[in-house]
């Protein structure tokens, strides 16, 4: 799959303030993953860690926090990575399932997608 990059608005509460980011979106990543600094300076606190597997198969161990984010005018909370310093924002596939947003690769943009129930039909009298 291609990539590109999208604007993205993060906070550490839905009041704000929001800090805009460019991230590269690539839907193979399950998290976000915000350079620590960032989170650190927005006041996002890490709630857990997570263990994580990196393409060459090598396993690390990562601070995980939630955020609000922000994309084209919509709001949700959505959890991120504590990345090395430095490292570049990544969109990844949690965030984009929280938004009902796919990625077109080949027009580079995000755009809207269903998302999936259980397999059974749910009616109104449905706890």
């Amino acid at each position: 799959m291609g990539t590109f990059r999208q604007e993205l608005e993060l906070a550490s509460s839905p009041a704000g303030p929001f800090e805009t980011v460019e991230a590269l979106v690539d839907t193979g990543p399950t998290y976000t993953s915000i350079a620590s600094p960032l989170l650190d300076r927005m006041g996002v606190l890490p709630i857990d860690t997570e263990t994580f597997v990196m393409a060459d198969g090598t396993r690390i161990e990562r601070p995980v926090g939630e955020v609000v984010a922000r994309l084209d005018g919509r709001t949700r909370t959505t959890m991120v990575i504590f990345g090395d310093e430095g490292s570049p924002p990544l969109l990844g596939a949690i965030t984009l399932e929280a938004f009902s947003l796919a990625a077109d690769s080949r027009n580079k943009r995000l755009i809207r997608a269903p998302g999936y129930l259980t397999a059974g039909r749910l009616t109104p009298h449905d706890p």
